[in-house]
């Protein structure tokens, strides 16, 4: 991801901060940092379906 893209994705954040998350500390992220979190906030936004099935997952 280019430096840009990174800008453009710590803004997304300053504008909108996820829960629990200042924007201090979004300001002071490293861009490693801040690549984590965007993967782990939007890990599992298209794998349940897989995982589990277009009806979800059921226990019997």
């Amino acid at each position: 991801m280019s430096k840009k893209e990174i800008e453009e994705l710590r803004l997304k954040y300053l504008k909108n901060p996820p829960e629990g998350i200042s924007k201090r500390e979004i300001k002071n992220m490293s861009d490693d940092e801040l690549l984590d979190m965007d993967y782990f906030l939007h890990e599992g936004d298209d794998d349940d379906e897989d995982f589990f099935g277009a009806e979800g997952f059921y226990i019997f």
